[in-house]
């Protein structure tokens, strides 16, 4: 019986009757109804397919004997929302769609599960989220990769000419929409790509479904899959939170960092483990990495492959196929199947785009998680993205209150070679909204030979000696409040450690005369709840319990 029918005599008559008003007939509404939570919209060109490949969802769903009914959610393209306020609004966005979603399913009460169609930076985060706290049957299928026309290089090129005035805004159109062809997710292994893989790694997408192509005919195959895999776990009671354990999130976090993936995972995973009664912490991202070898160079981690290369070599199955001595393979998965029974016949590594453990590109994962007077819970580096010699680095700060500050300095050259430049004030709490540091890493890497560090974020495709998500964030009073133009920061990549030289005394004396900076000028009454809810990026920036 499903939850419609558990329903109050009375209210379960008028559920139905409204039901109806909008097409459904009475037998349909005898059967398990599947919510298809969709956030497919016009704007964002991981999703401006999603209409249609739900529609072969709705199929799997009818041919396994449910009822489906779609409803949507917002999504944010990050590379829209980059550079400008707007990009305070992108990790909020998490909180609302998740809010959103379970408004939805508890709102109305009538759902038996859940097909969830997403891609992009904080909506698979976000839609994860909610099923973990929902609870109910969930599978999800994402919107995979498009398909690249030029390699990473010609479009980074094209940003610098861009930037010295060497091209115009049409070239630079031009050379962006043969870099980004068609509907699908930004090919480099950024935000978006990287959550899809971490649903897949998570067993909450079917397995070899997070790269496939776009528009490869076989994700619409996928989607049909999906529809009717969702059937069988409502049929045995299969819930977000059997399939979410700590064994798998430790599985996800490998994955992720084999491949280098997005450093803002280590804001998401704990966010959804945290709404699956998880704990995941900074910590558990240093230990695995210690462990987990880099096994693929995708861009930024190289200019050479994008995610698109990855299907044609077996994607994420392979991978988590030479990383099984590190893996716990009985977890279970979407599918009802255990991991190790997916596992079963998949190939080998190619050599070339995925490597075998025993000829890893390093023996550490992708991403290392920095300590010291700086950042006593901790600051994130992407250090596969590092140029080695710049895995030491000393030099003296320039300190800078927000990103737009940075930015304009930096146009009038205020920001010289071998500076560490800071960038505070722009975390969760302190921005707020925590926006991404993407733009100032590109301007900056014009100068050559300077280090980043912000209680801010990167994007996924951020890459050179940006660190990041420091904690606690100046606006909590963490000690980046107190550094000054001038002070000497050291940073040890391979020692995982970050020094701010102060002496004692003058530490001291910096505390007792430190004031709190308070932003003015926030008009938006949604991103000052948002400041004064949210956690700190170290405990995944997700909201305080009230």
């Amino acid at each position: 019986m499903n939850k419609i029918n558990k329903l109050p005599t009375y209210q379960r008559a008028i559920a139905k009757g409204h039901l109806g008003s909008g097409g459904a007939s009475y037998e349909d509404l005898s059967k398990p109804i599947i919510a298809i939570v969709n956030s497919w919209n016009e704007i964002v060109p991981g999703h401006c397919h999603l209409r249609e490949l739900a529609e072969h969802v709705k199929q799997g769903v009818l041919a396994a004997g449910g009822f489906p009914l779609e409803f949507n959610t917002i999504a944010i393209c990050d590379g829209i929302a980059q550079g400008h306020n707007g990009m305070k609004y992108a990790l909020p966005s998490r909180e609302l769609i998740a809010d959103s979603i379970e408004a939805m399913i508890n709102g109305h009460g009538i759902f038996d599960g859940m097909v969830m169609l997403c891609s992009c930076d904080k909506i698979v985060p976000a839609m994860l989220m909610a099923a973990a706290r929902i609870n109910i049957p969930t599978a999800m299928i994402t919107g995979g990769p498009m398909v690249n026309q030029i390699k990473p290089f010609e479009s980074k090129k094209a940003r610098q000419q861009f930037l010295a005035g060497e091209i115009s805004e049409k070239e630079l159109f031009k050379t962006t929409v043969d870099y980004y062809p068609t509907a699908g997710i930004c090919p480099f292994l950024g935000t978006a790509n990287t959550m899809c893989i971490v649903t897949e790694a998570l067993g909450m997408a079917l397995p070899g479904s997070a790269t496939v192509h776009a528009l490869n005919p076989r994700r619409q195959e996928l989607a049909e899959e999906t529809g009717r895999a969702i059937m069988d776990l409502v049929k045995k009671g299969i819930r977000p939170r059997d399939i979410m354990t700590k064994a798998a999130f430790d599985n996800a976090m490998a994955v992720v960092l084999a491949m280098g993936g997005s450093l803002n995972t280590v804001l998401h995973l704990p966010a959804i483990a945290y709404e699956a009664g998880v704990e995941v912490s900074y910590n558990d991202f240093d230990q695995i990495s210690r462990k987990a070898p880099l096994i693929t160079r995708i861009v930024p981690n190289s200019q050479e492959y994008t995610v698109a290369d990855l299907e044609p070599v077996g994607g994420i199955p392979v991978i988590m196929r030479e990383l099984t001595p590190i893996l716990d393979t009985t977890v279970l998965t979407v599918n009802g199947r255990t991991l190790k029974e997916n596992l079963t016949g998949v190939a080998k590594a190619d050599g070339k785009v995925i490597r075998p453990l025993t000829n890893a590109f390093s023996p550490e994962g992708g991403i290392a998680v920095l300590r010291g007077n700086l950042a006593p819970e901790g600051a994130i580096v992407k250090s596969s993205a590092v140029a080695k010699d710049m895995w030491q680095f000393s030099g003296p700060a320039k300190v800078f209150d927000s990103e737009d500050d940075c930015m304009a300095a930096m146009e009038e050259g205020g920001v010289a070679s071998g500076n560490v430049v800071i960038i505070r004030y722009e975390g969760p709490v302190g921005g707020p909204g925590m926006r991404e540091m993407h733009r100032a890493t590109e301007v900056l890497a014009k100068i050559g030979n300077v280090a980043i560090i912000t209680d801010g974020r990167y994007s996924g495709a951020s890459g050179g000696l940006a660190i990041g998500y420091l904690s606690p964030e100046a606006a909590e009073g963490g000690p980046i409040a107190l550094v000054r133009d001038g002070d000497r920061i050291s940073i040890d990549i391979s020692e995982r450690r970050l020094t701010w030289e102060i002496a004692k005394a003058e530490l001291t004396k910096r505390a007792a005369e430190y004031k709190a900076k308070v932003k003015q000028g926030e008009e938006s009454n949604f991103l000052r709840q948002y400041g004064r809810s949210t956690s700190s990026s170290a405990k995944g920036a997700v909201r305080r319990r009230f």
